[in-house]
């Protein structure tokens, strides 16, 4: 009985292991809609309208150790100089896709 006990145990491990979504794997997709209507007022297509040189393309967010989705996720739910807070305005989920969206879009240089 121990043992058919365990094999079940074991079996609901694996498939909700195997079916569950990871903890850190962000939406891009959602990511762009989410950066739409809350970023690209200031952000539109990578660029930065408060100060030009720190702006979300490849280049400049590495020269500003900005190139890490926990950098982006820092900065979008803390906010910093000019750049207002989102934490309590987004989830973190949201802020996470949002991350993955500005990665994915600094790697094809926004275009």
């Amino acid at each position: 009985m121990k043992k058919i006990f365990s094999l079940v145990l074991l079996g609901i491990a694996l498939f909700t292991f195997a079916f569950s979504k990871p903890a850190l794997a962000a939406d891009s997709t959602n990511g762009a809609k989410i950066f739409s209507a809350n970023c690209a007022s200031c952000h539109a297509g990578g660029k930065n309208l408060v100060q030009a040189n720190k702006n979300l393309k490849k280049d400049a967010l590495e020269q500003f150790g900005m190139y890490s989705a926990e950098a982006i996720i820092a900065q979008v739910t803390n906010g910093k100089n000019a750049m207002p807070a989102f934490n309590g305005r987004l989830k973190p989920e949201q802020i996470e896709d949002i991350a993955a969206y500005v990665l994915e879009q600094a790697d094809k240089d926004w275009k």
